[in-house]
């Protein structure tokens, strides 16, 4: 069995953004040289995510005003504890929480197995500095 490893390194403008990462994926993928196999992609941060499904914007203003109603950005020591430690981004954890750290995708015949309008998105919720995705593909 043979392994390859890649790191996205992104850097994302805004407090809480989604991006579509597919194409540096299947890029990895194809690199790989493997054929049969599978592809974990995750956040290495504990306040991002990566996740599947649809590249459609209403969809991902959905999500944002939906995590935003779960979770509201409050840096306040208030309404969060973990914002007690001099932090400010416990609503950030939360948001992570919900949507996922990391995606699983089969690879058959050197291709990512999607189904129907399946992306991998990044998800930031803490954003404005360098944060790292782990792409590893394992198979033959």
């Amino acid at each position: 069995m043979k392994s390859y490893t890649e790191y996205l390194t992104l850097n994302i403008p805004k407090r809480m953004d989604f991006v579509n990462i597919t194409p540096q994926v299947e890029a990895a993928v194809r690199k790989s040289g493997i054929k049969e196999g599978l592809c974990l992609v995750n956040a290495m941060h504990i306040t991002a995510s990566v996740f599947i499904n649809d590249d459609e914007p209403g969809l991902h203003e959905d999500f944002r005003r939906w995590l935003e109603q779960l979770a509201p950005f409050d840096p306040s020591p208030t309404r969060y504890a973990h914002n007690r430690t001099g932090e400010d981004n416990a609503d950030a954890h939360h948001k992570r929480q919900i949507m996922g750290r990391e995606v699983v995708v089969a690879v058959t015949n050197g291709k990512l197995d999607f189904g129907p309008w399946e992306q991998i998105f990044y998800g930031e919720f803490d954003g404005r500095r360098p944060k790292r995705v782990l792409i590893k593909i394992i198979g033959e």
